[in-house]
Order: C-alpha cells, then structure tokens, then sequence
C-alpha cells in the first residue's frame, strides 16, 4: 500500500513534469544558436539589472550598445528597453525579475570567469541560467500549488489532473519554455508561495507565517507592481469574514506594532527599486513608463476575454473551465466564492484598462499567468464534483490537447504574434498539416513582441 501511494502522489507527476520540461527546453533555448533567443523584448529589461550591478556597474545602462547594437546585436531580436527621467538613463523596467534570476546568474558569472567563455553577462551561460531560473520557478510553483490544493482538500488523483491542466493546457507552458526571461513564471511561484502562506496564517495565527507573507508580497509588487492586486485575495483565502476579522483586522488594532513591523519588512524589499532610482537619477519616485498608462473609463473587458486578438478564455479555455468550480464553491461558502469572483473581475477590469489592453506580442493574455493558482483552485474544486469522469476530465484532455496545438502554431506564426482576426482563426484552427510538411525555423518578430507592459 505504501509503494501504490508513492507512486500516485502528485509529486511524483511533478517530477516527471519537470523532466518533459527540461526537454522541452533544452530543444528550444539550449542547442546551437537558440540560446540567443531566451532574452526578447521585456525580458532583457528584467535581466539587465544583473550585469549593470554585478559586472559593468553603471545603472544607466552605458553598455546598452556595445552589447545590443555590436556584440549581439540581432535585428529579430533587437529591443531597446531604456527608458528616461530628470535627463537621466533608465530601465523601463522593474528590478523584481532580476532578483529572482540573482543566484543563477551568480553561478553562470562563476562559470564564465573560470572558463573559456565571456563573461560579459550576456554569452550563453548567463542566457542558459535564466531558463534554468525559469524552470526552477515554475516546478517550484508546482509544487506549492499542490500544498494549496491538498489544502482545500482536493483529492490526490484531482490534484494530478490540476498539474496536467495547468503546465500544459494553459499558456504557463509557453512562457516557461519559449519565452522564460519575462516576469510571468516567476510571479507564478510568488503568487502560490502568498496563497500559501496566507493560508497557513489563517490556519495557525502564527505571526512568522504574517512575516513570510509580507516578504512574498514584497518580491510580487516588485516584479510587476499592477501584481499588488493579489492584496484583493486575501479576504478568499482567509475562506470567511469572521477568520480575516479576528485574525487580521482585530490583530492590527490590538498588536499595531508587530503588524507595522511585519510590513515594513516587505516594504523594504520593494524600497529597492527606490533606491536604484536615487541612484540612476537622483530621484526616488520615478514614473519609467512615459505616457502609457490605464484607462479605467474604457476598460476592453470583452476584448480581454473572448477577443480573437488575444482572448483569455479563446486561446486557452481552461481558464473558463475552471471557473465553473464557482458554482460547488457557492453551495460550500458564499463567502468564499463571492470573493473569488470579485477579486478575479477587479484583476480583469484593471488589466482589461491598460492602454494596450492586449500586451503587444504574446500567446493568450500573458498577464493572466501568474494568477493561475486562483484558477487552479477553483478547478481543483470543480474536480471534486460528480461530473468528474464523465465530463470534466475528458474536457481537460481536449482543451489541453487544442492548447497544445495552438501553442506549435504560435510559434511557428501561423497564429499572428499581434494582428488575429476571426478569419485568420478559422482558417488555421487546428492546423498543423503546413507546418508538419516542411522544415520551419520560429523567429522573434522584429518588433518588440512584449512591449507596453503595465507594471
């Protein structure tokens, strides 16, 4: 018995998981000239924290030329990421991302010094680290969310098929593999490391559980700082009012020292960004986006969703699927469910009032990635319900498998990086057979295919 339940634990499937990932992307980022194509567009942003402190120590970004424009400069993949403020040098971008990627970057610039290789932070050890951080993050990511899920009681083989949904049926797969240096995967980890957490505060009381908490919300907000939405989880996780009141409410009027403290500490962890622009430009408040910004009046909420452009729930359906678990969450807890649901259409409406509410150049809606534990759960839930073998699972497998496909067209441009229609879908739904009969090499678009991010 002890054997049969090690070999149906999820973390097994994870492990396997992994090593179909590592595959995957050791066939496309780390054979030949590939590795050159893991920084695109935002990504190098993210990335060029690291090698303007570690190696060039200049945050102004002055080597940007040398390196993009002479050394590697390639015309797909060209992105200019500087940004200005008070006549000063600066990345459009927030440092988050980069300090995740921190420790694998340190052993790549161990590697590069000690051999043959440039250690210029950009030759293909440090580019080969940052799809190992990616991978390390998302089976990390995976692992907590089956901590989350056993959590909400979701039974071990349910779990199994949450994992299979989520990797390979929804766009995470993409962005860990064909585009590992943008934010999305390692928000992924944060995002089920704060559920996490939360709940295990709401669980316990334990202040050290608040702590940890303030730190996850810290990395999150300085990843991608629009993230800080995740804050709207809290009254879901904490499952009732009368749970988020005594324990979180109450507790910060009668011990406000140890909650502004448990605060400050994650503050301090998004201060970072403060100092880096003191630094670059003698100012602490910076603005880096220029005249991008939201429109709340004219949010794209149907766009978002159900568009041909860059529909959500079009190119990958399981996010809709999962979202009827609602309904078994109503009848559970109306507390519970309601906030879930409120949180996810605040998210939706603010992401859906970004100026370029479709994210230039990515599969699906990217910014919905790092939310997927939310979607997971309430999948987790919809699992558990009577419809489990006769309907839901053998939705996961086809929407997985259409998923699966959509993604190969992606790539390979027979679904447009930007500029879908209704007619460009049709035409090519499901196609593969153009693809299949002949010998096709994907390349970045020359554009910047994830440009105009909000942060």
């Amino acid at each position: 018995m002890r054997i049969r339940n090690k070999i149906d634990s999820p973390k097994l499937f994870i492990l396997i998981t992994g090593l179909v990932m590592i595959l995957v992307s050791n066939n496309f980022n780390w054979t030949k000239e590939s590795w050159k194509h893991i920084l695109e567009a935002d990504a190098k942003g993210y990335y060029a924290y690291l090698p303007a402190t570690f190696i060039y120590h200049d945050l102004n970004f002055g080597f940007f030329d040398e390196i993009e424009k002479e050394k590697y400069y390639n015309p797909n993949t060209y992105y200019d990421y500087r940004s200005g403020s008070n006549k000063k040098v600066i990345n459009k971008y927030y440092a988050g991302t980069a300090l995740a990627e921190l420790p694998f970057f340190l052993v790549a610039h161990l590697y590069a010094s000690v051999t043959d290789s440039l250690a210029d932070g950009f030759s293909k050890p440090y580019m080969f680290s940052v799809s190992v951080a990616a991978l390390f993050y998302f089976l990390s990511g995976l692992l907590m969310l089956n901590r989350i899920l056993e959590m909400y009681s979701i039974s071990k083989w349910n779990r199994v098929w949450v994992i299979v949904a989520c990797t390979f049926g929804t766009n995470l797969f993409y962005y860990v593999v064909s585009e590992p240096g943008l934010s999305h995967v390692f928000s992924f980890f944060f995002f089920t490391a704060f559920i996490y957490t939360a709940k295990r505060y709401f669980l316990s009381g334990d202040l050290r559980w608040l702590l940890f908490l303030s730190l996850t919300t810290g990395m999150i907000v300085l990843i991608r700082p629009v993230n800080g939405l995740i804050l709207f989880s809290v009254p879901f996780i904490a499952g009732e009012w009368k749970t988020l009141k005594e324990d979180l409410v109450l507790r910060l009027i009668k011990e406000p020292l140890k909650m502004l403290l448990i605060m400050v500490a994650g503050s301090l962890i998004v201060f970072l960004q403060l100092i880096i622009y003191k630094v670059s430009t003698g100012n602490y408040i910076v603005y880096s986006y220029g005249e991008e910004g939201f429109d709340f009046r004219h949010p794209h909420l149907i766009d978002i969703l159900f568009s041909y452009k860059k529909g959500l729930f079009l190119y990958t359906p399981i996010y809709l699927v999962s979202l009827f678990g609602l309904y078994k969450l109503w009848k559970d807890s109306t507390f519970t469910a309601t906030s879930l649901f409120l949180f996810l259409f605040v998210t939706t409406y603010v992401f859906s009032s970004w100026w370029m509410w479709y994210y230039g150049g990515s599969f699906s809606s990217r910014v919905f990635v790092e939310f997927l534990p939310f979607f997971m759960i309430s999948l987790g839930i919809l699992l558990e319900s009577r419809l489990r073998k006769k309907l839901i699972i053998p939705v996961i497998v086809i929407l997985t498998i259409v998923c699966q496909i959509q993604i190969f067209q992606y790539r390979y441009y027979e679904i447009h990086w930007s500029e879908m229609t209704k007619e460009k879908y049709w035409n090519v739904f499901l196609r593969v057979d153009r693809l299949i009969n002949k010998e096709t090499n994907p390349v970045p678009p020359v554009e910047g295919s994830e440009t105009s991010s909000p942060q």
